[in-house]
């Protein structure tokens, strides 16, 4: 999973981190509201541990309203010192799904985290994504643009279903090597911009509307928009 945890607190923090990573996850750090916000803002995360108590002039469940408020759906467990049960539920109609209490067991901070990704996961499930007359089937992985069918290479198809996924959002090339490739590799390589090439002669020939964009100096994006 790659998890995004907002904690100021420097050995809470830590002690998060360190077993999270050692459990095989990927974890970003913030520990104030506006690196929070920003991450939790511009970066794809399968869940988000967010403290309630932030330095910064916005604090957790401001930024937990303003994602909710974008659209954004991740998973968010609340980690709090507050116990009361009104801050237990303010938490939760903010928009938060979980809310833990500290001091915690890493075990069941864990074991909370695999519930809402699984929980979301299943409430997420779908077949078929579409952009525009743009077509994928999960299942049969059948591409189809205005009705007619495209054939892509392994490769392509997981690099545009993760750019269907990520619909109308700029994707870097940093997101593609970690998501589609799923390792790290050298970031000046071309391979990236091959495989780009190729699936826009798929997907755009002989449309009058392109669909995938190359965004200068940032990335790429799958969109209908002008």
């Amino acid at each position: 999973m790659k998890i995004l945890c907002v904690e100021d607190n420097e050995r809470v923090a830590r002690f998060v981190k360190k077993g999270l990573v050692e459990a095989g996850h990927t974890v970003d750090h913030a520990d104030n509201g506006r690196d929070g916000m920003f991450l939790a803002a511009s970066e794809p995360y399968d869940v988000i541990i967010m403290d309630r108590m932030l330095p910064g002039n916005i604090d957790g469940l401001g930024i937990i309203e303003a994602v909710r408020k974008a659209g954004n759906k991740t998973p968010i467990l609340i980690l709090s010192a507050l116990s009361d049960v009104d801050d237990r539920i303010r938490g939760l109609k903010s928009g938060g799904d979980d809310y833990l209490v500290k001091p915690f067991a890493f075990g069941e901070l864990l074991a909370r985290l695999d519930a809402l990704v699984r929980r979301s996961q299943e409430s997420t499930a779908e077949t078929t994504l579409v952009v525009d007359d743009l077509s994928l089937n999960l299942v049969t992985r059948k591409v189809t643009r205005a009705g007619q069918t495209v054939v892509l290479q392994p490769r392509e198809f997981k690099l545009l279903e993760y750019l269907m996924r990520h619909a109308n959002q700029v994707v870097t090339r940093t997101m593609l090597l970690e998501n589609v490739w799923d390792y790290h590799f050298d970031p000046r390589t071309n391979v990236i911009d091959v495989h780009v090439s190729k699936l826009r002669q798929k997907i755009d020939a002989g449309s009058e509307r392109p669909l995938l964009r190359t965004i200068r100096n940032a990335g790429y994006m799958l969109t209908a928009d002008d």
